[in-house]
C-alpha cells in the first residue's frame, strides 16, 4: 500500500484508521488465531473453492472438513461458524489485490481504485465476489459479517482521502461521501451481478470519466 497523505492532520487519521483496520481488513473474524497455518490455509482454501463451486449454501461445513482434511471440530473451535470461514477467506484472498491508494489529485484517485478493483472482478476472483455478495442477500451472518469486515473499514480509509481532496477544493463542500463512494463502485458491482454487458477495462475508463465529470467543481 502507498502511504503518502498530505498534511499532518489528513496524514495522522490515515494511519490511525489504517492501524485500528488492520486487524480487520487481513485476520477478519479469526479471533483466536490458529496454531497450524498450514491447516488454517487449506481451510480458508476449501472455503473458497466450495462457494466459487456449489454456492453459499452448499458450502457446509462437513464439505468444508471433507476437502481440507481438517475435523469439523477444529473448523468450529477456531470460528463460529461457516459464514467466519467464508468471510476470513475472502477478506484475506482480495485485501492483497485491493490496497487503498493514496494518491495527490481526485483523477488518480477515481482512475486508479476504479481500474484496480475492475480488474479483480473481471479475473477469477470476480466470480468470488458475485458469490460471497450473493450469499450476503439470504444470509444475516455473511451480510453482517460482509459489512464490517469489509465494506465498512475500507469505506473508513477511503473518506479520509476524499476528505482530503474536499479540504483542498477538489470535491464539493456539499458531497456525502458515501453517495460518491456508491457512484464509483455501484455501476461496476451492478454489471458484475446483473450481467447485462461485459466488464472492460474500457467501460471502466468511460465511468471513471463520468464520475469524475460530475464530481468536479465546476469553475
Amino acid at each position: 500500500m502507498r502511504i503518502h497523505v498530505e498534511g499532518h492532520q489528513f496524514a495522522a487519521k490515515f494511519q490511525i484508521l489504517l492501524q485500528q483496520n488492520r486487524h480487520t481488513l487481513l485476520i477478519c473474524l479469526d479471533v483466536r488465531r490458529p496454531r497450524d497455518n498450514a491447516v488454517r490455509d487449506k481451510i480458508l482454501t476449501a472455503g473458497l473453492d466450495l462457494l466459487q463451486e456449489v454456492g453459499f449454501n452448499n458450502a457446509t461445513c462437513d464439505a468444508i472438513a471433507e476437502r481440507s482434511g481438517a475435523s469439523k471440530a477444529t473448523i468450529y473451535r477456531w470460528w463460529p461458524n461457516k459464514a467466519a470461514v467464508l468471510i476470513d477467506a475472502f477478506v484475506e484472498r482480495l485485501t492483497p489485490q485491493l490496497p487503498i491508494h493514496d494518491v495527490s489529485t481526485l483523477e488518480e484517485y477515481v482512475t486508479l481504485n476504479l481500474r484496480q478493483f475492475a480488474q479483480v472482478l473481471m479475473g477469477d476472483d470476480g466470480r468470488l465476489f458475485a458469490a460471497v455478495i450473493a450469499a450476503a442477500q439470504s444470509d444475516p451472518d455473511v451480510h453482517s459479517a460482509f459489512l464490517t469486515h469489509w465494506i465498512k473499514p475500507r469505506r473508513a480509509l477511503f473518506r479520509v482521502l476524499l476528505e482530503r481532496y474536499q479540504a483542498q477544493g477538489l470535491l464539493p463542500a456539499n458531497y456525502d461521501f458515501d453517495q460518491v463512494l456508491d457512484v464509483m463502485y455501484g455501476p461496476l458491482m451492478f454489471l458484475l451481478m446483473v450481467r447485462h454487458g461485459e466488464l472492460t477495462l474500457a467501460y471502466t475508463e468511460g465511468l471513471a470519466r463520468m464520475v469524475l465529470n460530475g464530481l468536479l467543481p465546476r469553475n
